[in-house]
């Protein structure tokens, strides 16, 4: 599995402690929309990609003292088939039902109904506890806490849902 960046436990992008994976491809489409560069992440394009086994991520996470997985940018959804199959695993072989976040420049609908047809939401759907952060980052608006995070995210149109 390919990543930017691993934290084996973090206390800032969610309510409960949490391992955070950063995730190595972004379209840009907040930069697009914006019409200048504000991607939070874009130094993340600097860093050498991190080929991790999926399997030593996981046992990692369950010997850590972390409650949660965040999956963040820079595009956990550009990177699905790798998100997808480390969920499938931490559930299936794992059998851990923690709480897992991902964190997506995407809107909800954009995610239910792709051009390519497949619903990335509803293939997360098929798993307990998952959690996704909708909406792009747009700059210059006041930050506004999220309850369902516990966090204060940065622009008015985000928002985190329990999928499942």
């Amino acid at each position: 599995m390919l990543v930017k960046d691993v934290i084996y436990v973090d206390y800032i992008n969610y309510k409960k402690p949490c391992m955070v994976i950063g995730f190595p491809y972004c379209s840009f489409k907040c930069d697009k929309e914006c019409g200048v560069p504000v991607c939070q992440n874009s130094a993340l394009t600097n860093q050498p990609d991190i080929n991790i086994d999926t399997d030593d991520l996981i046992k990692r996470y369950l010997s850590s003292s972390a409650e949660a997985v965040v999956c963040q940018g820079l595009e956990p959804m550009d990177s699905f088939k790798d998100l997808w199959f480390f969920i499938l695993k931490l559930r299936r072989e794992y059998h851990c039902y923690d709480d897992v976040v991902i964190y997506t420049g995407y809107t909800e609908e954009e995610l239910e109904n792709p051009p390519s047809g497949l619903s990335k939401l509803f293939k997360l759907r098929q798993f307990p506890n998952i959690i996704v952060k909708f909406g792009r980052y747009i700059p210059n608006q006041k930050p506004h806490y999220d309850e369902v995070l516990g966090v204060d995210l940065a622009s008015d149109n985000q928002y985190a849902e329990r999928i499942s």
